[in-house]
């Protein structure tokens, strides 16, 4: 299932009529809940498409200096600026297509956020040929007039969101690209001028665009504006003066010409710290905040319950993910039980615990050790080659889809039954793959006792799956040092896996699994919670990837569904396969 191409599993969308398109009308804020125009309660489950109009360089696998502009400044020094031309110009065709929209209707998803960099709709305030001038560039319209009709045909919301401001609006540089030689937002009134400006054209063009679902209209702001030194992303900003004020300016900007969308706004320190910027200014606006790597408990939101019952404001997770898919199913239980919808981080990058991952190439490879200080400079052809590649495979048609992932976030946190992630028929014998085991959530479909990244709440990081391979629960995988097969690693006392076989007949079976490691080990087989074979030792002393057979005993299965569960009794092994042979 893991390698399945999105464009081969994505259902073929039917374009609705105008009518159709417009039954629901625009989005609104009611109070404490977000309603369209028949006054239905809308619960926004949507993701973020960070990476393509604007990269940051954890997504591309490059972590010093990972803005954007220096992404591009080093592309130009390994190739030259028309070849680094072609390489932008090949990733913004490639990333985002209406075969991604229609996918994530597929999957269930009802809404977009769009990250926008502002030098797609308009040149830096340093380059405009007449200062105080603005010039409008078409990609970015085109762009977003493009995305925008796709969510149209799907019936979905494309959500407005201001990622990289003029100037950048933070010191967090790689979110906003911004470059610390140059004045910021903060410290530009040309750089905000032009972001108001941004806000009316944008809001003059979409005001009568029903599937617009709102304005986000500053990503992330991270700003000590009283004490930069010392608070320079504005975490324990006390007033927060200059924010409010240019929301406020945007906000009389945008319903000049809009009196009908949505406004999203975020707080400092990266969309939490509220401090002096409520109440709200604006009869229909959202709070959105961010959430990473914190528990999942109702500890975590009730800041931003307070403010939206002090304040009767609706509240929206406008940002969160890059974690196991534990923490999303919690997460998302959380948010939904509180009526606050979401918007995932991001679609898709070249790592793992994404609905997609894009796939990576041998030649961009060299480009990403060179970058890192860890390789020799890859010549101006292998550089271009591995680029182009790496932009051609942003493609939803050459990635790889994590139904886990899709699972985790849209099935899970409204059910505790499992699913088979492979089809386990067996007639006379079966052989599974360890990594292919069910679909659901940490005690029901597995047990694993190291499931996320909590490390904002526990000040330590944890892996979930250490391995960081094939899937993005809690069970850890790796890859085989010869390329081969994926295997669940640093299987630990007490953890299990289940494994759904669809029986054709019932009768006696043999059971065996191929393990490997260096410690004394032992496991138990279930069929669901009854113990059918008990605790077989493994002999596995020869290395973690030395695999053996070991037979575990012989059972009677029923015909039908058997939930067959494999139990470490005492950890420290691998396990690469069951097989199952009719006696």
């Amino acid at each position: 299932m893991m390698g399945r191409l999105a464009g081969g599993i994505a259902l073929a969308m039917q374009m609705f009529s105008g009518d159709a398109a417009t039954a629901q009308g625009f989005l609104k804020a009611d109070g404490k809940r977000i309603v369209n125009e028949k006054g239905e309660n809308i619960l926004l489950r949507g993701i973020g498409f960070g990476g393509w109009m604007l990269q940051e360089g954890y997504m591309l696998g490059v972590y010093a200096e990972g803005q954007q502009y220096r992404i591009r400044e080093r592309v130009e020094e390994l190739t030259s600026k028309q070849q680094a031309d072609e390489f932008y110009a090949a990733w913004l065709k490639n990333h985002t297509t209406k075969a991604d929209i229609d996918s994530l209707k597929a999957w269930g998803f009802n809404s977009v956020r769009l990250p926008m960099h502002y030098n797609l709709y308009t040149l830096p305030v340093d380059k405009e040929p007449v200062a105080g001038k603005n010039t409008w560039l078409d990609k970015g319209f085109a762009m977003t007039d493009s995305l925008l009709a796709w969510c149209k045909a799907n019936q979905m919301y494309l959500i407005l969101d201001l990622h990289a401001a003029p100037g950048g609006q933070g010191n967090d540089l790689n979110i906003s690209d911004r470059d610390p030689s140059k004045p910021s937002l903060w410290e530009s009134e040309a750089n905000q001028a032009k972001t108001v400006a941004l806000w009316h054209k944008l809001a003059e063009r979409y005001a009568n665009e029903p599937w617009i679902g709102g304005y986000d209209i500053i990503n992330e702001p991270n700003w000590g504006f009283s004490d930069l030194k010392n608070d320079k992303n504005g975490t324990g900003e006390k007033e927060n003066k200059p924010l409010r004020k240019l929301m406020m300016d945007i906000t009389t900007a945008i319903r000049q010409v809009d009196k009908k969308h949505i406004i999203i706004i975020e707080g400092n320190g990266w969309g939490n710290n509220y401090n002096g910027v409520l109440p709200q200014w604006d009869n229909n606006m959202v709070l959105s905040f961010h959430k990473y790597w914190n528990y999942n408990d109702e500890a975590s939101i009730k800041h931003i319950i307070d403010y939206r019952d002090k304040y009767n404001i609706p509240a929206w997770l406008g940002e969160t993910g890059e974690n196991s898919n534990v923490w999303f199913t919690q997460a998302i239980s959380l948010l939904e039980k509180n009526n606050i919808g979401w918007a995932w981080w991001p679609l898709k990058k070249l790592g793992g615990n994404n609905p997609l991952q894009v796939r990576n190439n041998p030649a961009y490879e060299q480009v990403q050790r060179y970058w890192r200080g860890e390789g020799l400079k890859p010549d101006a052809a292998t550089a271009y080659k591995g680029l182009m590649q790496l932009a051609a495979n942003t493609n939803i048609k050459t990635n790889i889809v994590h139904h886990d992932v899709i699972d985790a976030m849209l099935r899970q946190p409204s059910t505790k039954v499992t699913k088979p992630f492979a089809a386990n028929r067996l007639n006379k014998s079966l052989t599974i793959n360890a990594v292919d085991y069910d679909l659901g959530t940490n005690g029901y479909a597995y047990f694993d006792t190291d499931t996320a990244d909590y490390h904002v709440s526990t000040g330590k990081s944890t892996a979930g799956n250490k391995g960081g391979a094939y899937r993005n629960d809690g069970v850890d995988i790796l890859k085989a040092d010869d390329g081969g097969i994926y295997f669940v690693s640093d299987i630990e006392d007490g953890e299990w896996l289940q494994y759904t076989v669809d029986v054709l007949e019932k009768g006696n079976y043999s059971i065996k699994v191929k393990v490997a490691g260096n410690n004394e080990a032992a496991v138990s087989a279930l069929n669901g919670t009854t113990t059918i074979i008990k605790n077989v030792s493994l002999p596995v002393k020869d290395g973690s990837q030395k695999w053996q057979e070991v037979t575990l005993g012989k059972v009677t299965l029923n015909k039908g569904a058997n939930h067959l569960r494999i139990l470490a009794d005492k950890g420290g092994f691998n396990l690469s396969q069951i097989i199952i042979t009719k006696n």
